[in-house]
């Protein structure tokens, strides 16, 4: 598979679990773990397609 087109795909990803990290935020007041999860598996994606950006030069 293309790298650009997996990089697409990624930064897809981390949009949306971004905004559902956000969503809740707000909505999930009480459980706060929830929110660590969905931000570090928002963060995890983003850092997977960085090393994807800066190992295929």
């Amino acid at each position: 598979m293309n790298p650009d087109k997996i990089r697409n795909i990624l930064n897809i990803l981390f949009l949306i679990l971004a905004i559902a990290a956000v969503i809740v935020y707000f909505a999930a007041r009480d459980d706060f773990k929830l929110f660590l999860y969905v931000c570090g598996a928002a963060i995890f994606v983003k850092l997977m397609e960085f090393f994807i950006r800066f190992t295929n030069r």
